[in-house]
């Protein structure tokens, strides 16, 4: 019996992800081979002296015993570093770190996997699904670290049992559970957070009283999508205020030539329907240009004035979209195969997904970090455009990690800090 080191199965399961294998198995095909340098490779990321490299099912094995809040705690501790070490405070709104949130598809059955399962009936079949609601610090550049995760799952012991006629949507199920799960989210992330001041970014669903009396709670800011149907009479009373405040109007054109009218009104109050009184403040930007019109209101706890409007709709409003853009939609598409069932095991398949949060953790600080951008520089171009992919860069890598002995000098520690490229 071979005994490995939880350093080493730790980096064997980060390495499945970061060069985007895409399946368990494909670690026995692409990674186990004894005539490559790969087992060297992996004692020195490590700092172990084994003498074999794992099966796959040896690192399910490993997860289902560790378990899944252990790789949580693992993940956090990553994103503290980077906030301890100042690498991130560039992207900093009011003080604040910008946090999106939002629930999405995770994995998706055709029978009942486990007794936690949202059920999803259509007429002609039921889905079982497991989504999850996502916390990502978010920044113009598109990072989308995450911070956070809460998954969307029914207690055993209240699985909806339902005629198979009946049609339950998802939207119903999501919209039900999902400020349910983001009351527990934000448990977690004060819990793991208590002095981080954190700006919450998020969609029209919490742009609500419980939204806005958690943040209070944690003294945490926020700029929420404010739409007329998700709270109809602060929505009233922002459009008349508006009209009594002509003088709170801000005009700006954007580089593309777009032109953006930004008007606000400052201390609406509103009362949830729990009888909490809260003072908010609002925000609506128009744009015109070469893309059409769009209008777009966000609700906020920012006292706004000409200084600080364009920051808070393009660093705490229209950034929540990366969330989506470069959270799950490049998790889901460039080779991290985020939907893929990694394990049928609920918690082993939980510590896949943050092994997978932690592995594109570490391919944003290479893909935006400066090394690789002077690289690029130096051939004239961008890294994306130097290897024409997300996916072309981890095949790179995995040639790399494979053919290449990682010498001495490449794990040289230097003084200098971790840096992201600037916007500008």
């Amino acid at each position: 019996m071979v005994e490995y080191d939880s350093r080493f199965l730790c980096w064997w399961g980060v390495l499945l992800f970061c060069c985007k294998l895409g399946s368990r198995r494909q670690l026995d095909y692409e990674l186990r081979d004894d005539e490559l340098p790969v087992l060297d490779n992996v004692n020195r990321l490590a700092q172990t002296q084994q003498v074999s490299l794992p099966v796959n099912k040896t690192l399910s094995h490993f997860t289902g015993h560790v378990g899944s809040a252990a790789f949580a705690q693992l993940r956090t501790d990553c994103v503290r570093r980077l906030i301890r070490n100042k690498v991130l405070d560039a992207i900093r709104l009011e003080g604040c770190f910008v946090v999106a949130v939002d629930g999405s598809g995770f994995l998706s059955f055709s029978h009942q996997h486990c007794p936690h399962c949202l059920v999803h009936r259509h007429e002609t079949h039921t889905v079982y699904l497991h989504p999850v609601l996502e916390a990502k610090l978010v920044d113009p550049r598109g990072l989308a670290l995450s911070v956070g995760s809460e998954f969307i799952e029914n207690p055993a012991e209240q699985v909806p049992q339902t005629e198979p006629s009946t049609l339950i949507t998802y939207e119903a199920v999501k919209q039900d559970c999902e400020l349910k799960a983001f009351g527990r989210l934000a448990a977690h992330l004060k819990e793991q957070f208590p002095q981080t001041r954190f700006c919450l970014s998020g969609d029209s669903l919490y742009a609500c009283g419980p939204v806005f009396a958690i943040c209070a709670g944690h003294q945490w800011s926020y700029v929420l999508t404010f739409k007329e149907g998700r709270t109809p009479s602060l929505w009233e009373e922002f459009q008349n205020v508006l009209r009594l405040c002509p003088e709170n109007r801000l005009t700006t054109q954007l580089p593309d030539k777009t032109k953006q009218v930004f008007r606000w009104a400052n201390d609406l109050e509103y009362i949830d329907d729990q009888g909490r009184q809260h003072l908010v403040h609002a925000l609506i930007c128009e744009e015109s240009g070469p893309h059409g019109k769009q209008t777009f209101a966000w609700v906020t706890d920012f006292r706004l004035s000409t200084k600080n409007v364009c920051a808070v709709a393009s660093q705490g409003g229209r950034v929540r979209w990366n969330i989506e853009n470069q959270g799950f939609n490049i998790q889901k598409n460039s080779g991290l195969n985020l939907e893929h069932a990694y394990s049928t095991d609920p918690d082993v398949m939980k510590s896949f997904y943050y092994l997978l949060q932690i592995a594109h953790l570490f391919l944003q600080m290479f893909e935006m970090g400066s090394l690789l951008r002077r690289l690029a520089r130096d051939y004239g171009t961008t890294a994306i455009k130097l290897f024409g992919s997300l996916k072309n860069l981890a095949k790179r890598l995995l040639e790399c990690f494979r053919f290449l002995f990682l010498g001495d000098e490449t794990f040289q520690i230097t003084t200098g800090q971790i840096r992201l490229f600037d916007p500008g």
